[in-house]
C-alpha cells in the first residue's frame, strides 16, 4: 500500500509525460546558514529571536508545569470518559451503528483520494526535519516538566504523607522514570540524522506519496494500539471507577479501528483502478453530499421502518411526484416555449406558497379534510415549483431535457426517502429525538450541516445582492446586514425558544434542528459577503464575452462568473467555514450536549473526578484544534492547486 519507493532522478522534476509532476528538489542549507539568514541576520532580529525564544521557554515550560505538576490534576479523566466525550449517550448495544458510519467515510475518502489528480508529495527532508524537531520537544517536555509526584503503581492515586500532603521524589529519580520518553525522543533525532549520513545530498530529491505517508502513520496509530499498554479506563454503573494499567486497550476499541484502516486502504486502490470517468465523480460527489444525512437519520438514528406503509403510502407519493413532475419538466424544457412556461412555473409556486400558508393558519380544517397534504408532499410541490423555475435554462436537445427529468426523478428519491426515514420511530428507546447524538459528534453535525447548506444559501443571497433588480437586492441586504449585527446566541436563542411559541399546535421543531436553522442563517450571511467579494473581482469583459457567445444569465452566472468568484473567495470562505466549526460550541448555551458542555459540566460533576474541569477543557481545545488546522491546511492545498493569489 505505501509506497517507499523513492524518486531520486532530478531531471524527472522536468519530464514532460503524463506521470505525476514531482516538485523540484530543495536547495541544501546548512543549519548554520540557515539560523543565520532567518534568526540572526541583523542585530534587531537577533534581539527578537533571543527574546521570543526566552518567552516561548518559559511559556512551555509553564504549561508543562500547569498541566502537570499539580496534585489537582487527573488526567485519567479524559480516556475514561473518551467515548462520552464523542458519541455521549448513545447506546453500547447499538455502537456498531457508530463504525458502520466510520466505515462510509473511509470508504468515500478513499474513493475520492485515489480518483484524484493531484497527487501531493512530500520531501524526505521535511519528514526528517519534523521527526527531529518533534523528538526534541519531547525531550525538552521530558526535561523541564516537574512532575515528581509518587503515585500508587496499581490505582495511580497520589501518595500522601499524614499532613495530606502529596509524596514527591527527588529530581534525579523522576528524570530515571521517565527513561523511555527520553528513548523515543532520541529515536526520532537519531534516525533521521542516520538516515542523512547515509543519503548524503540524494536525500534532496527523494520525495513520497503523502496519501501514503499518511496512511502509513495512521497505520502506525492502529499497531500502537495492538502493542502499546495504553491501559483500560472506565466508569461502572454505580459510578466508581476502574483502572487496568499495563494492558493494551480493549479489544472493541482495537479492532474495529484496524478495520476501519483497511477498509480505507481498500477502496483507495480501488479509487486508482477506477477509470476517469465524470459520472462517477459525479456520483462520488453526490455521495459525499448524501452521506451526512444516510449516516444520521438512517444508520445512527436506527429508524424501525413499517415496510406496509412504505410500499402502500410513501411509494406512491414518490412515483406519483416522479411521473408527474417528470412529465412537467419535460413539458417545461420544450424548445421555443417561452412564456408560457414561466406561467406555468410561476402558477406552480403560487399553489406551494398557498399550500405552506394554509398548512401554518389551520385553514385545511375550514376547507375539508380531502384539500389537506401531507408535508411531506408539501415539501415536493415546492421544489416542484423551484425546478420548474429553472426548466427553461435546460431547453434544448434531448439529451439535456432528459438528464433534468433524470435530475428531478432522483431529487424526488432522495427527499421521499429522507423523509419517510426521519418521521419513523426510531429503536433507541428512552432516547429523545435531539439527543441521540451528542459530544463531538454533534458538533460534526451540526457543522457539516450548516456548511453544506449555507454555501449555496450564502450564493443566492450574494447574486440577489449584486442583481440588477431593486426588490431582490433590498430584500438580500436587509438580511445579510441583520444577520451581521445581531450575536449568534440571540439567534439560537431565538429559534430554540421563540420560534417554537409561534408554531401551530401539533408542529414542533426540536432544539437540534433549530441550531442547524440559527448556523446555516447566520453563516450564509458571512457567505454571501465573501461570494459578493469574489463576484466584484470578475472583470466586466468576462460578462461581455458570456453575452457575446449567446449564453442566457443563469448559464453565464454558473459557467463564467461564479468559478472564477469562488476561487478568488477560497481563503474567506475557508475563514468561515473554521468559524462556524468552532461557533458550534455554543450550543451548549441550549441545552444540546455537545464536546465543551461535557467537558465544562459533565465530568467535573462526576463523583471520581469531581472539580477536574482543566484536562477535559484542554483535550476538547485539542480536538478543535485539529480539526481547524486541517481545513486551513486542506485550503493551502487547495490555494497553491487553483493558483490564488496569482494571475
Amino acid at each position: 500500500m505505501v509506497n517507499l519507493e523513492p524518486t531520486i532522478d532530478p531531471e524527472a522534476v522536468f519530464a514532460d509525460d503524463d506521470g505525476p509532476k514531482l516538485p523540484p528538489p530543495e536547495p541544501a542549507v546548512p543549519p548554520g546558514k540557515w539560523i543565520k539568514d532567518n534568526l540572526f541576520s541583523s542585530v534587531g532580529s537577533g534581539i527578537l529571536t533571543v527574546v521570543f525564544g526566552i518567552i516561548a521557554y518559559f511559556a512551555f515550560r509553564g504549561l508543562l508545569d500547569f498541566a502537570f505538576h499539580n496534585p489537582a490534576r487527573n488526567w485519567r479523566a479524559v480516556p475514561t470518559n473518551i467515548r462520552l466525550m464523542m458519541t455521549q449517550a448513545y447506546p453500547a448495544d447499538s455502537y456498531e451503528r457508530v463504525w458502520i458510519s466510520v466505515a462510509i467515510i473511509a470508504i468515500l475518502a478513499g474513493l475520492t483520494l485515489g480518483m484524484s489528480k493531484h497527487t501531493p508529495y512530500i520531501a524526505l527532508r521535511k519528514l526528517l526535519n519534523g521527526s527531529m524537531a518533534v523528538g526534541a520537544a519531547v525531550i525538552a517536555g521530558a526535561l523541564f516538566i516537574k512532575n515528581n509526584i509518587q503515585t500508587d503503581p496499581e490505582t495511580g492515586e497520589f501518595l500522601r504523607d499524614e499532613a495530606a500532603e502529596v509524596l514527591r521524589v527527588g529530581r534525579g529519580e523522576a528524570l530515571s522514570g521517565r527513561w523511555w520518553v527520553f528513548l523515543i525522543g532520541a529515536l526520532l533525532i537519531l534516525v533521521p540524522i542516520a538516515i542523512s549520513a547515509v543519503l548524503g545530498d540524494r536525500r534532496r530529491f527523494i520525495n513520497f506519496n503523502f496519501h501514503h505517508v499518511v496512511y502509513a502513520f495512521i497505520g502506525l496509530a492502529v499497531l500502537s494500539l495492538w502493542v502499546v499498554p495504553y491501559g483500560q479506563y472506565g466508569l461502572l454503573e454505580d459510578g466508581s471507577f476502574i483502572a487496568e494499567k499495563g494492558v493494551t486497550v480493549a479489544r472493541s476499541t482495537k479492532f474495529p479501528w484496524t478495520i476501519e484502516w483497511l477498509i480505507l486502504g481498500i477502496a483507495y486502490v480501488v479509487g486508482l483502478s477506477l477509470p476517469d470517468s465524470s459520472r462517477i465523480k459525479t456520483a462520488l460527489y453526490l455521495s459525499w453530499f448524501l452521506s451526512p444525512y444516510v449516516i444520521i437519520f438512517a444508520i445512527l438514528r436506527a429508524p424501525i421502518m413499517d415496510w406496509g406503509t412504505v410500499f402502500t403510502t410513501d411509494l406512491y407519493w414518490f412515483l406519483g411526484f416522479a411521473v408527474v413532475g417528470g412529465a412537467i419538466m419535460w413539458f417545461l424544457t420544450t424548445p421555443g416555449l417561452g412564456e408560457r412556461g414561466r406561467v406555468v412555473a410561476f402558477v406552480l409556486l403560487l399553489v406551494a406558497i398557498f399550500h405552506w400558508i394554509a398548512a401554518f393558519n389551520g385553514w385545511y380544517d375550514v376547507l375539508g379534510g380531502w384539500f389537506d397534504m401531507q408535508q411531506k408532499n408539501r415539501l415536493s410541490v415546492s421544489v416542484l415549483a423551484l425546478f420548474a423555475l429553472g426548466a427553461h435554462n435546460f431547453a434544448g436537445v434531448a439529451g439535456v431535457r432528459r438528464g433534468y427529468v433524470l435530475t428531478w426523478v432522483g431529487a424526488m428519491f432522495a427527499m421521499h426517502t429522507l423523509i419517510t426515514v426521519i418521521n419513523t420511530p426510531s429503536a433507541l428507546d428512552g432516547i429523545p429525538a435531539d439527543s441521540f447524538i451528542g459530544g463531538f459528534l454533534m458538533s460534526l453535525v451540526l457543522s457539516v450541516f450548516s456548511l453544506t447548506l449555507a454555501f449555496p444559501v450564502g450564493v443566492i443571497f450574494a447574486l440577489a445582492r449584486t442583481s440588477k433588480l431593486p426588490i431582490f437586492r433590498l430584500l438580500s441586504t436587509m438580511f445579510i446586514e441583520v444577520s451581521r449585527g445581531v450575536p449568534l446566541i440571540t439567534v439560537l436563542f431565538f429559534f430554540a425558544t421563540v420560534i417554537p411559541l409561534f408554531l401551530p399546535e401539533g408542529m414542533e421543531i426540536t432544539k437540534l434542528a433549530a441550531a442547524v436553522v440559527a448556523l446555516v442563517l447566520f453563516s450564509s450571511a458571512y457567505v454571501a459577503e465573501n461570494i459578493r467579494g469574489g463576484l466584484q473581482s470578475v472583470r466586466r469583459g468576462q460578462f461581455e464575452a458570456a453575452d457575446a457567445m449567446g449564453l442566457t444569465t443563469a448559464q453565464r452566472t454558473s459557467l463564467i462568473v461564479l468559478p472564477q468568484a469562488l476561487r478568488v473567495s477560497i481563503p474567506p470562505l475557508v475563514g468561515q467555514a473554521i468559524a462556524t466549526y468552532k461557533e458550534t460550541s455554543l450550543i451548549a448555551i441550549i441545552g444540546l450536549f455537545d464536546l465543551l458542555l461535557i467537558a465544562n459540566r459533565t465530568i467535573p460533576a462526576q463523583s471520581v473526578f469531581r472539580g477536574n474541569r482543566f484536562e477535559p477543557l484542554l483535550f476538547a481545545c485539542v480536538v478543535y484544534w485539529i480539526g481547524a488546522y486541517s481545513m486551513s491546511r486542506y485550503s493551502r492545498s487547495i490555494e497553491q492547486r487553483l493558483g490564488v493569489g496569482s494571475r
